[in-house]
């Protein structure tokens, strides 16, 4: 099964995705499955109140849809519309509010990796030493030019949406959840 992808290249979409609750609903609705606005709220400590009207933007710009199967009438159930979101920095290097959206979405991707990685840290003297083998940290670097970059993370992804396309069961008891972070980006640093 191939990954769906949501390509983002408006500013009012980037502004919309950019509001860090509403990437939490959305990061969650992947990684979790469907859930209703007060399962959500619960999660994340907010209000059923708030996390519906934050699912209904989604909804309205495309990220969300209701779930097929509806435990009840009572509430809806949410579900990710794509497996992954993307978008191009240059398209919105020429406007303030792009640059602006653009910001908030790199600096909570940020957040979420250093939190994933400073939970590692703290935990992983928990894990069997077979994770704490296979688990790693690389931090290479190279002279390429801007094609030859964006041929090499090309490549990469797909190795690895072979892995996410063909996951291991979610009951497999040797199976876990692995966050893995691609950042390839360009140092005037010479040395």
């Amino acid at each position: 099964m191939a990954l769906s992808s949501k390509w983002i290249n408006d500013v009012e979409t980037l502004r919309a995705f950019a509001h860090p609750l509403r990437m939490k609903l959305l990061g969650r609705l992947r990684s979790h499955g469907p859930a209703t606005a007060s399962e959500l709220g619960r999660h994340f400590d907010e209000s059923s109140g708030s996390t519906s009207y934050h699912l209904r933007q989604l909804e309205r710009f495309g990220f969300v849809v209701e779930d097929t199967e509806q435990p009840s009438r009572r509430e809806r159930r949410w579900r990710a519309a794509h497996d992954v979101t993307s978008w191009r920095t240059s398209d919105f290097a020429d406007t303030e509010a792009g640059l602006a959206a653009e910001a908030v979405l790199r600096r909570q991707q940020l957040d979420i990796m250093l939190g994933r990685l400073e939970q590692w840290q703290s935990e992983r003297h928990e894990w069997d030493p077979a994770w704490l083998d296979a688990a790693g940290h690389s931090d290479m670097l190279m002279f390429v030019r801007p094609d030859d970059l964006r041929a090499l993370t090309a490549e990469l992804e797909a190795v690895v949406a072979r892995y996410v396309e063909s996951p291991r069961p979610a009951d497999d008891p040797d199976a876990a959840q692995v966050s893995l972070h691609l950042l390839a980006i360009p140092s005037r640093d010479r040395s």
